[in-house]
């Protein structure tokens, strides 16, 4: 394998690996707070179609992400009223929000399926990008990447290094425990389910901004789903979340250059490669913890809050 043909792999992999990030610490962080949100597709083709919209009226990158971003929170306070305020059940409402995500985005990006936008290019640093192999793997990325694993930082210094961290961490735990004690359970919950939205909608303008000039309908083909699938592998910490993102997006990335390298197995098979990986990691952990106590799994994940004051 020559150095370009290396060079390449990897940037595809970061490029395949960045909207699985987005999605999944900002799932990870509504996690940890006790809240499980199934509707992280729904969030991301929303994200998707409000950054191409927006690309493609102003040309504006950064107000496409915005948008996005924007939009992921407002379809996310849907979700967060519903089960956060009216008791509703998170699972049978984190599937609605898929539902209607997706039909949304069908209805909303039907004048939009002929259209081409301007891609958000790659950074160039001068000089630090034309160090030979380092500067295009580490200086020539696109600043969303960057971004991506920033917020990872983020999240973990937020959740082990603040005490409103702590907090949230402990509402996760035990939230009559820290309503006991004076916390206020639903607004910590409101507040990362927005976050998370937000992040979903990131991770979903990246698939409209930076991989594909055209809006289709469905583009996030399932990532969602993998992003959920993330949150479990990473054991719902931060920074195992990277190295998920990056094993799902290499498994992508090399069943595209498989299909290039002319071997000799069906298209479809190849495609089915980082879903099917999904489902062999998540059945392999809970084999591994069916008998282990997993401290870092939030008590509270998935059950309704009953305010007693």
């Amino acid at each position: 394998m020559n150095e370009s043909l290396f060079i390449n792999i990897i940037i595809g992999i970061s490029i395949a690996s960045t909207p699985l990030i987005f999605a999944a610490i900002g799932e990870l962080l509504v996690e940890r707070s006790g809240v499980l949100n199934l509707g992280v597709e729904g969030m991301m083709i929303v994200g998707a179609l409000l950054g191409f919209v927006v690309q493609f009226h102003t040309g504006n990158p950064f107000l496409a992400v915005f948008a996005a971003l924007l939009g992921g929170m407002a379809i996310s306070s849907i979700f967060a009223f519903l089960t956060q305020f009216l008791l509703t059940n998170q699972v049978a409402t984190g599937l609605a929000l898929t539902l209607f995500g997706l039909g949304f985005s069908a209805f909303a990006g039907r004048g939009y399926t002929e259209e081409t936008i301007v891609l958000i290019k790659a950074i160039h640093i001068p000089v630090l990008s034309d160090i030979p192999f380092i500067g295009p793997l580490v200086f020539s990325m696109n600043p969303l990447v960057y971004l991506a694993f920033f917020m990872v930082y983020l999240v973990w210094w937020f959740l082990f290094k603040t005490k409103q961290g702590l907090i949230l961490r402990s509402i996760g735990d035990n939230h009559d425990a820290a309503h006991a004690i004076g916390h206020n359970v639903v607004r910590y919950r409101f507040m990362a389910i927005l976050f998370g939205g937000a992040m979903a909608g990131v991770g979903g303008a990246f698939l409209s901004l930076v991989q594909v000039p055209i809006w289709g309908e469905d583009m996030t083909a399932g990532r969602g789903w993998i992003a959920l699938g993330l949150v479990v592998f990473a054991s719902w910490l931060p920074f195992r979340i990277i190295l998920g993102a990056i094993l799902f997006g290499g498994i992508t990335v090399l069943q595209l250059h498989a299909q290039g390298f002319d071997i000799r197995i069906s298209a479809q098979y190849l495609s089915m490669l980082p879903y099917l990986a999904t489902i062999l990691i998540l059945v392999s952990l809970r084999i591994r913890l069916k008998n282990k106590t997993n401290r870092t799994v939030p008590n509270c994940l998935g059950r309704i809050f009953h305010s007693t004051s």
